[in-house]
């Protein structure tokens, strides 16, 4: 068949790239002039006092991290030719904050041994918070890292002391949820937990991307359908869906585009106004449109001096100070000097976050001088991940198996995380028929 994909973030690539390999002609439109979605780089050139005028930048549009557990993006780099070994830098998972606190996991461990050893090395941790921990997690275990829909995840941890809630499960949550502990789903919690830190050896190991988001996937997956002889397109709004005799068609700016199948890899509010003219689409745009939305941050900030003891750092975070992390992109192939904060589920202002930051880098870190080199605002960088939430599904046309959607919103087990837009995007394309 041939094939449309809508978007090309993450989940689209995978999806253009899976459905070339079941043998369909794809092609791959992307509103952007470039691939990757919520995830990818962009250039600058910065011209401030303590820089070179004109000094160029290559960012990307949020710090993002990978673990080794994220088994499908990992396989799908491979098979495009990234090594993540080269890409990514591997650490055993590690919530330091500037004054040594917090758990470091050892390395090459059974997951449950690694743990315990984590838990029981705690540096600021007393042995009745190590206890409470220790407690809590076998209780998770016996209930087969499950837990009623409606539970949060600060009502899951009920008997945790505040010491690891608040420098353990809180960072945790936000960082892999992007939603704060209190209003966060228990359920996906559990599931992400169970798949990092009681999986397979190394499953909750940090991987730290050494190189742009653009380069650990999208680009790859782009070069691949190219040299297979497939289309893509950038710059390719897709303005109207319609049903046609010989499958659907198509419009975007300047031409009319006929396909047998349709791939939405875009956002859910794009995929429902592609969808609400279709007759039978209702409740899946009504669920789509009721997703709510987190914001994410990332405060690039620069001093010749700035260096941080560890590539990545936990923050003590509160209402006047907002990163909850702070990466160090000189110990990551970036510039030295370069740091990146990153305030998950924020609600705060561009110019205010960026203050507040600096404050905090003074106050935590020790560090004067450092410049804003960008400040970089996702306002809908994530479905707001709470209790019970209903997601819509894949196929938002009953009995419609050539009109299909994915996403890191579309109902699955993860949260909106790059391997749930990977897996979302290689589900759908191996849900079309052969």
């Amino acid at each position: 068949m041939r094939v449309a994909v809508v978007g090309a973030g993450w989940a689209g690539c995978a999806a253009a790239v899976e459905a070339r390999r079941q043998g369909h002609q794809v092609v791959l439109l992307e509103a952007a002039r470039q691939v990757g979605g919520r995830a990818r780089r962009f250039n600058i050139a910065h011209a401030g006092q303590s820089l070179d005028a004109g000094t160029a930048w290559v960012l990307d549009n949020g710090q993002h991290i990978l673990i080794g557990a994220y088994r499908d993006c990992l396989l799908l780099m491979r098979e495009l030719g990234v090594a993540p070994e080269q890409h990514l830098r591997r650490l055993p998972l590690a919530l330091r904050t500037p004054d040594g606190a917090g758990l470091a996991m050892p390395a090459g461990w059974p997951p449950r041994l690694a743990v315990l050893a984590g838990v029981l090395a705690a540096k600021g941790w007393r042995w009745r918070d190590k206890l409470s921990l220790l407690q809590c997690a076998m209780g998770w275990q016996r209930a087969g890292f499950d837990c009623p829909a409606d539970w949060s995840v600060a009502r899951l941890c009920q008997g945790l002391s505040a010491t690891v809630f608040d420098s353990l499960i809180e960072p945790l949550c936000v960082s892999a949820l992007n939603t704060p502990a209190e209003r966060a789903s228990g359920q996906v919690f559990l599931r992400v937990m169970k798949d990092a830190l009681f999986g397979k050896a190394g499953g909750a190991d940090l991987l730290l991307p050494l190189t742009d988001l653009s380069a650990l996937l999208p680009d790859a997956a782009v070069a691949w359908l190219q040299a297979q002889g497939q289309e893509c397109q950038l710059g390719a709004r897709v303005q109207g869906l319609s049903r046609s005799a010989a499958g659907w068609t198509l419009l975007t700016q300047g031409q009319t585009l006929h396909a047998d199948a349709v791939l939405l890899a875009c956002p859910a509010t794009e995929a429902a106004r592609l969808l609400q003219p279709l007759a039978g689409s209702s409740a899946w745009v009504q669920a789509a449109v009721a997703l709510q939305h987190e914001a994410i941050v990332t405060v690039y900030a620069w001093a010749p001096q700035a260096r941080l003891p560890l590539a990545m750092l936990a923050l003590h975070a509160d209402s006047a100070n907002p990163a909850q992390f702070v990466f160090d992109r000189g110990q990551l192939g970036g510039p030295a000097g370069l740091l990146a904060f990153v305030v998950s589920a924020s609600t705060g202002e561009r110019a205010a976050l960026a203050h507040a930051v600096l404050a905090q880098a003074q106050t935590q870190l020790g560090l004067t001088g450092l410049e804003v080199i960008s400040t970089v605002v996702e306002k809908r960088a994530t479905f707001a991940c709470t209790p019970g939430l209903l997601r819509p599904g894949m196929q938002p046309l009953a009995g419609e198996d050539r009109l299909l959607v994915c996403g890191d919103y579309v109902a699955g087990p993860y949260p909106a995380t790059l391997e749930g837009a990977v897996r979302s995007g290689l589900a759908a394309a191996r849900g079309l028929p052969l």
